[in-house]
């Protein structure tokens, strides 16, 4: 399995490119998982359905399941902080490639997402783990850099970047375990 993050502050355009990938490496044949960082209060159920009414009454998990798809719920009684390692543990490990939006901070490779229209500064300077940078425009970039610069706007050709090299991005759990 390969893993690469997706870093950058909030509207820099992470979920768009995210997005925007997935169909990109499945045209290639590869199987794709998404790891995205979200608000300590987001909820994927609704009030009034079976599984939040379990949650409600106390479950600690809940997995709902059909012929389609399956979904696990995991209520902590107290917060937790959860790495991006503990979370990619869990996925189901017949994927070729997770792409991690958000986690920052983690220890994983990333691209930076970067618009210098969002007033945001650029990550790269700081942070060793940021391997190549998305942007749309790169002769704006704040500081020179030898790191590989993406076209934000050419998914594919970003996909194509990943995928030649894809070695870089190996994860191994054991390393994290």
């Amino acid at each position: 399995m390969k893993v690469v993050g997706f870093s950058g502050f909030s509207g820099s355009g992470k979920t768009t490119l995210v997005e925007r990938l997935i169909p990109a490496l499945k045209m290639r044949g590869l199987r794709v998982s998404v790891v995205k960082h979200a608000h300590h209060d987001f909820d994927i159920d609704r009030p009034g359905k079976d599984t939040w009414r379990h949650r409600e009454a106390g479950a600690f998990e809940v997995v709902v399941a059909s012929d389609r798809r399956l979904a696990l719920m995991r209520e902590f009684e107290q917060a937790a902080t959860l790495t991006v390692h503990h979370l990619l543990a869990e996925l189901y490990h017949g994927v070729d490639w997770v792409l991690v939006e958000g986690f920052k901070s983690s220890d994983l490779l990333k691209v930076e997402v970067w618009r210098p229209d969002s007033g945001k500064p650029a990550m790269y300077p700081e942070d060793g783990f940021i391997v190549a940078l998305a942007t749309d425009a790169p002769g704006r970039l704040p500081v020179p850099t030898l790191r590989p610069v993406l076209d934000l706007n050419d998914p594919e050709a970003v996909a194509q970047w990943l995928v030649d090299n894809g070695d870089r991005f190996d994860y191994d759990p054991e390393k994290y375990a």
